[in-house]
């Protein structure tokens, strides 16, 4: 049976967390020329996270093990594991946990996996992530059969998904399926009721319009979304429109959608490229919310928004500058497993 007949769920992220699973970074071509700070950046978050809730590092191989052990081995709540990842994009390669009622195993999602269609070969270790986890939390696995990337993706946890045409409806990923088609696998194992759609990305999304550098949901009626006060900006119009979309969009139940819009920060280059740098890419967990900062004026702008939308967390600042020339952010390197 499927898991929306079985009577699960599919948690928003603001729920409480059993841990946090991410991957330790060992992949140069990445962050091409700019690899030597980023084992440090993610010692800081995980240090960060330990503070607050367990967490499962992915650190496969005797040389990636090491380096993981001599950054974060002397912190509490730590595990590393002996699983080999090809990248670090945990929310877009591991899996999608469920929740349910005690009578229900607990469970988790096995979506395919393909590099976001494929752009970044090879990812067979990725693909094969879920699998591991699957065995090593003893949950139930759910196999769909279709690529879906967990950053393309965001719920209020009452059956509200929040997504783009330009991702799910991409042939790089799913060419057999239609729009009702995705929708139906949305409903069956994501346990979604209403399917929201935006369509803009920003410049320098490889992703092909991932969610989570668009718009999130905070609250089961309240989303924050990007938006680009400059009007000449190539990412002005784009997120103009996913605003107008939202602002008439309402939820499974019928409530209409309480929209807060966060600026986007200057653009940042990598070389002549547009790198993807947007406040949207925040991870929250238990008691904290982290949220990426460029050495930007709207930082503090980010910051106070959350700050205000999670009264009871603490809100925590990292620099980002040196993440997003990989082309992501937290939000993109973590996955939260509910309590």
């Amino acid at each position: 049976m499927l898991p929306s007949a079985l009577g699960y769920r599919w948690p928003a992220e603001w729920e409480p967390h059993a841990a946090t699973w991410l991957a330790w970074p060992h992949k140069p071509e990445t962050w091409p020329g700019k690899f030597e700070p980023i084992p440090g950046v993610w010692a800081t978050l995980v240090r960060t996270l330990a503070e607050f809730e367990p967490v499962h590092v992915l650190a496969g191989g005797e040389a990636v093990m090491a380096e993981a052990r001599s950054l974060v081995d002397d912190v509490p709540n730590v595990t590393l594991h002996d699983i080999p990842t090809n990248d670090v994009w945990a929310r877009d390669h591991g899996p999608m946990f469920l929740s349910g009622p005690p009578s229900l195993e607990p469970a988790l999602i096995d979506w395919e996996y393909n590099a976001w269609g494929g752009k970044y070969p090879p990812f067979d270790l990725d693909n094969a992530v879920p699998a591991h986890v699957a065995r090593f939390t003893g949950r139930r696995r759910f196999t769909p059969g279709i690529i879906l990337e967990g950053g393309a993706v965001d719920g209020n946890g009452e059956g509200t998904v929040l997504t783009t045409e330009p991702c799910l409806l991409n042939p790089n990923r799913n060419p057999q399926l239609s729009r009702a088609d995705i929708e139906q696998y949305l409903a069956d194992y994501c346990c979604a009721k209403k399917i929201l759609w935006l369509a803009g990305g920003i410049e320098g999304d490889d992703t092909d319009g991932h969610i989570d550098e668009l718009a999130r949901f905070v609250g089961p009626t309240t989303v924050v979304a990007a938006f680009e006060p400059d009007p000449q900006d190539v990412n002005h119009e784009p997120l103009a429109d996913n605003l107008r979309r939202l602002e008439t969009m309402t939820d499974a139940r019928g409530r209409k959608l309480e929209v807060i819009p966060i600026p986007m920060p200057r653009a940042l280059y990598f070389d002549d490229a547009r790198l993807p740098a947007c406040y949207m890419n925040f991870y929250i967990a238990n008691g904290v919310v982290i949220v990426p900062q460029f050495n930007d004026p709207a930082d503090v702008t980010a910051v106070e928004t959350l700050a205000r939308l999670f009264p009871g967390r603490q809100i925590r600042g990292l620099d980002a500058i040196d993440l997003v020339w990989g082309l992501g952010a937290f939000h993109c390197i973590t996955q939260q497993q509910p309590a």
